[in-house]
């Protein structure tokens, strides 16, 4: 299966849960399905969430948690 890069669709700040102290949507290696929600974009207290459009499993991430991420910066890596 080939590795996809899937960048982020606006800017703002990357969170990999839904709130502090929550578990985080989803982890290296987790199995993907079309729709889960992988993470969110905050931008001026507005969350969005950042939805799986292909199944596969999740390689790695390019950013950490509340890292700021500008549009069509790399989020993760998905082998579909």
């Amino acid at each position: 299966m080939p590795i996809k890069t899937i960048q982020a669709p606006l800017p703002g700040t990357f969170y990999r849960a839904s709130a502090p102290g929550e578990p985080v949507f989803k982890s290296e290696g987790d199995a993907v399905a079309v729709g889960d929600t992988i993470g969110l974009i905050e931008v001026m207290k507005s969350f969005t969430p950042v939805v799986a459009e292909e199944a596969g499993t999740l390689t790695a991430f390019h950013l950490e948690n509340e890292d700021p991420v500008m549009a069509g910066q790399p989020l993760y890596d998905l082998d579909a």
